[in-house]
C-alpha cells in the first residue's frame, strides 16, 4: 500500500515538473535563394558559411543525418538531412537544398 502512494505521490510531482524550453517554432522554407525563415523575416541564403547554416538548423530541427555523396556535382563535400530537408556545401558555402521534389542550386541526384 506504501509503494502505491509513494508512486503516486512521484507521479504527481513529476506533473508539477516544468515543461522543456520552447524551441520557438522557427521554421526554415526553401526557395529560390536558400532558405526563408517566416517568423523573423530573416534568410539563410545560399553562399553562407556552412557553420552559419548548420548550427542554426540543428539548434531548432536537432542534429542532421550525414547522406552519402555518390551523385553529387564536383565540389560537394557534405549533405546534410533534417527530415524531408536536404541541404548541401563544398568546404565553404551553402549551395542547394531539395525537398520533396523540389530544388534549388547545387544538389546530388
Amino acid at each position: 500500500m506504501r509503494r502505491g502512494a509513494a508512486a503516486l505521490a512521484l507521479a504527481g510531482l513529476a506533473a508539477c515538473a516544468p515543461a522543456p524550453p520552447d524551441k520557438g517554432g522557427v521554421s526554415f522554407r526553401p526557395d529560390a535563394g536558400g532558405l526563408s525563415v517566416p517568423e523573423t523575416g530573416q534568410r539563410v541564403d545560399f553562399g553562407r558559411a556552412p557553420a552559419g547554416v548548420i548550427a542554426p538548423l540543428a539548434r531548432e530541427m536537432g542534429p542532421p543525418d550525414g547522406l552519402p555523396l555518390a551523385n553529387c556535382p564536383e565540389g560537394i563535400a557534405q549533405r546534410l538531412r533534417w527530415g524531408g530537408l536536404e541541404l548541401t556545401f563544398t568546404d565553404v558555402q551553402f549551395v542547394g537544398w531539395r525537398q520533396d521534389g523540389a530544388s534549388a542550386g547545387q544538389v546530388c541526384t
